[in-house]
């Protein structure tokens, strides 16, 4: 008998930021100000987006080495913005994300969760496969939870998730290294500090190797809002670099031993910038 149960359009809100997003100083980040900049634009929309005037906020500062001072620089600049109810998950081992830690309580409670920069293979580590991600991901299928990430907790959130692999080596074939992130947005991976750092060749080696995927590289200050799990906007003052492989011809992507440059052909690729909407295609139907 058929099976005829959909799977349901996420009911949350994904805010992916490609890192040092404006915090409220006057200028933008390592570029020009661009006519019509807004302090603070995007933690603005971030908290917006809750439709709440206290919404209860949880910064996850998992992923830093700095994780005290990045939890006081947020917990700042949402109290500028009017939210006061500001609470703080860390954690530095993944016993510490256990069933009963009450955590899965938090994920079922708080408005909106953010998680902050670092290292994405770390906080993958520590809570992939874990009762609070399937909480936290429940909610995000049932509910206006809004989760957003910046630089590596933007990473994070995405499937494939790029972990190893610089501007030194991601011109040679086969030097970038990938995983399987918390997988909020699949079939997306999703690369940040983007233009600043020069990452456009790393994220197109990881779609010639996942050609059913999305890349999206997101600028510094900048983000893309996801609705439904497909529908985005993009946000903030930058661009966003989207790379779609359907199409892909050619590509020089096996013998990676011989460490040859990276070459593809017929890659699609979009510049876009805020106010901008796009879908994200699904090319990998999900389970009925």
């Amino acid at each position: 008998m058929e099976n005829t149960q959909e799977c349901p359009a996420p009911a949350g809100i994904l805010v992916i930021i490609g890192g040092k997003e404006n915090k409220g100083g006057k200028e933008a980040p390592n570029r020009q100000t661009p006519a019509g900049f807004v302090e603070a634009d995007i933690l603005k929309r971030f908290v917006d987006l809750t439709g709440k005037k206290d919404a209860i906020i949880q910064v996850i500062t998992s992923g830093s080495s700095e994780a005290a001072a990045s939890f006081q620089e947020y917990k700042k600049a949402f109290h500028e913005l009017g939210q006061r109810r500001v609470e703080h998950i860390h954690h530095d081992r993944r016993e510490e994300v256990s069933k009963g830690s009450g955590l899965e309580q938090k994920a079922r409670t708080s408005d909106a969760f953010f998680f902050a920069g670092g290292d994405q293979l770390l906080l993958s580590s520590l809570y992939g496969g874990s009762t609070f991600l399937t909480a936290l991901k429940e909610r995000y299928i049932r509910d206006d939870v809004v989760i957003g990430g910046t630089s590596a907790g933007a990473m994070a959130l995405s499937t494939p998730m790029i972990y190893a692999g610089n501007e030194e080596v991601q011109e040679v074939s086969g030097e970038i290294k990938v995983t399987t992130g918390l997988e909020f947005l699949k079939d997306v991976c999703v690369d940040t500090h983007f233009v600043h750092r020069g990452r456009f060749i790393r994220l197109a080696q990881v779609i010639s190797t996942n050609p059913g995927c999305t890349g999206l590289g997101i600028e510094e200050d900048t983000a893309v809002i996801v609705r439904n799990g497909v529908e985005a906007e993009v946000a903030g003052s930058g661009t966003v670099i989207r790379i779609e492989g359907f199409g892909i011809s050619e590509a020089n992507m096996k013998n990676f031993a011989e460490k040859k440059p990276f070459s593809v052909r017929d890659l699609k690729v979009d510049i876009l910038a805020t106010g901008d909407k796009f879908r994200i295609e699904q090319k990998n139907p999900p389970h009925k």
